[in-house]
């Protein structure tokens, strides 16, 4: 990235990892393809302060409209609230799309492999670096994984779940386990979907990951701050890139 540019997304992860713990990076989304309306009456601006109150170091905020119930809004007014990086979430697939992140107050923006093809998520990965957001490159495949490395990526995130059939299948930490060993030595790597459990972020901290991106099971859970806390597991030692 330029210079003069922040980082400040990637600086929270790490600077939660020489803490020694994996990174919790809470996901506000306001419906779930597969469980339906996670907001249950609770305004998502209040959560989002909440949860950061909590010690989230960071957000991933869902603008896709249609099937997440997100808007670039949403977002605005997320990030007016809160004095953390946030990463804007949604399938994108112009350099429109990606001015309008930085107009929005963005840290950072997903660019997911499955979602366009490798010249054209070439140019958007470029034209983020240009515009001072860091891109979070996703994968979910091998292919995927090595498309990213190849890019030179600082910040990859591996989906556990499969985000063309809207993440509606049972993937898990073991999806990292085995796609982090393709991984660029000093990538930054965040585990994405299918973390139900303290055990699936220590399956996927012990893998190797930076960080671990969890929406539904916070949203689901009774107390979402305990819930937040234990999934805040220790790190220590760990390098993303396998022997």
């Amino acid at each position: 990235m330029n210079a003069r540019c922040s980082e400040r997304f990637s600086a929270a992860v790490a600077a939660e990892n020489a803490r020694g713990f994996a990174a919790v990076i809470p996901d506000i989304k306001c419906f779930s393809p597969k469980e339906g309306d996670l907001l249950r009456g609770r305004d998502p601006v209040v959560v989002a302060k909440y949860l950061v109150s909590c010690g989230a170091p960071a957000l991933s905020v869902v603008t896709e409209q249609d099937r997440f119930g997100g808007s670039p809004e949403l977002f605005k007014a997320i990030t007016q609230a809160v004095d953390v990086p946030v990463l804007r979430k949604d399938f994108i697939t112009s350099a429109d799309m990606l001015a309008e992140t930085v107009e929005l107050g963005a840290a950072a923006v997903l660019l997911i492999c499955a979602a366009t093809d490798e010249n054209t998520l070439r140019g958007l990965y470029e034209k983020a670096l240009e515009l001072c957001l860091e891109p979070l490159v996703e994968t979910h495949t091998a292919q995927e994984a090595a498309f990213a490395a190849g890019l030179g990526a600082r910040l990859i995130g591996i989906n556990n779940r499969d985000i063309m059939t809207l993440e509606r299948d049972d993937g898990g930490p073991d999806r990292t386990a085995a796609l982090v060993s393709g991984m660029p030595e000093g990538a930054i790597c965040i585990s994405e979907s299918g973390i139900l459990s303290p055990k699936d972020a220590k399956r996927a901290a012990a893998a190797g990951a930076n960080a671990v991106l969890v929406g539904t099971a916070l949203w689901l859970a009774k107390d979402m701050g305990a819930m937040y806390r234990s999934l805040r597991v220790e790190r220590s030692g760990v390098s993303c890139v396998r022997p």
